[in-house]
C-alpha cells in the first residue's frame, strides 16, 4: 500500500469537506483565552463560552483579572469544571500582565524556541498549542496539529503512536517536515482539515472508515484488524 503524500491528503480532504472558513481567533492572547475558557467542550460550546465571557467580564487581561470571582465563574459555565476554567483564566491574565505587560504580540517576533517557551508559560498551552499560535499568527510556518490531526497522520503512516503524547507529536512532526508546503494559508488549511477529519470520521473510537476519502490507501484498518486477532 503506497504512502499517500501529505499534499495529496490535504487536497482530498478539501474536496471532501470543502475549503475551511478562516480562523475566528488568530491573535496570541485571544487564542490563549480560547483554550482556557472552557474544558472538554466542542467548538460550538466554546464559542458560546467566549461570547459569555465577553458579555459578563470582557476578554482583556485587565478585565479578567479585575472581575469579581462570581462573575468570572459565571462566564466559565460553558464548559465542565467551570471553577478550574475561571482559575486558569485568572492565571493567564496575571501572566500576561506581569510578564508581558498585557501585550503578547511581540512574542511572535522572538526566535522559535524562545517564542514557544514564552507561550508555554500559560495554562493549557504545550508544544502543539504554542505552535498553533505561532502558525495562526503567521510567525513560523509550522504544521501545528491538535490531537485529532495527529491521530489522522499516525493512522496514515506518518508515525507511530507511543504511550507518550509528546513523543508521538515530535515523531510525526519530524516525519512530515519534508512534505509540508511552507505557506501560511496552506498550513492553516491543513491544520483545520486534519482536525475536522479526526473529529468527524477518523475518530479515536468507532472511526467511520467506510466513509473516509482516504480509506483505500490507509494502512490503519488492516493493522487494527491484525492487532485484534
Amino acid at each position: 500500500m503506497r504512502q499517500v503524500p501529505l499534499s495529496e491528503i490535504i487536497e482530498r480532504l478539501e474536496r471532501f469537506y470543502g475549503k475551511p472558513d478562516p480562523p475566528e481567533v488568530i491573535d496570541p492572547w485571544g487564542m490563549i483565552v480560547w483554550e482556557n475558557v472552557a474544558y472538554l467542550v466542542d467548538d460550538e460550546r466554546r464559542h458560546a463560552a467566549m461570547k459569555l465571557l465577553r458579555e459578563q467580564v470582557g476578554d482583556t487581561p485587565e478585565q479578567i483579572l479585575a472581575a469579581p470571582p462570581g462573575r468570572l465563574l459565571k462566564a466559565a459555565l460553558g464548559g465542565i469544571v467551570p471553577e478550574q476554567s475561571a482559575t486558569k483564566l485568572r492565571r493567564c491574565a496575571a501572566i500576561a500582565l506581569e510578564e508581558f505587560a498585557g501585550d503578547l504580540r511581540p512574542i511572535l517576533n522572538r526566535p522559535l524556541a524562545q517564542a514557544k517557551k514564552a507561550l508555554k508559560r500559560f495554562p493549557a498551552i504545550g508544544d502543539p498549542g504554542a505552535e498553533k499560535i505561532l502558525l495562526f499568527g503567521r510567525a513560523y510556518p509550522i504544521l501545528a496539529l491538535d490531537s485529532n490531526g495527529l491521530r489522522v497522520l499516525v493512522r496514515l503512516g506518518f508515525g507511530h503512536e507511543t504511550p507518550n503524547y509528546a513523543t508521538t507529536y515530535r515523531q510525526v512532526q519530524e516525519t512530515i517536515q519534508q512534505e509540508i508546503v511552507k505557506e501560511y494559508s496552506w498550513l492553516i488549511k491543513a491544520h483545520q482539515l486534519l482536525r475536522q477529519h479526526g473529529q468527524e470520521l477518523c475518530k479515536r473510537s468507532k472511526p467511520r472508515c467506510e466513509s473516509c476519502p482516504l480509506a483505500s490507501e490507509c494502512p490503519w484498518p488492516a493493522l487494527n484488524r491484525q492487532a485484534a486477532h
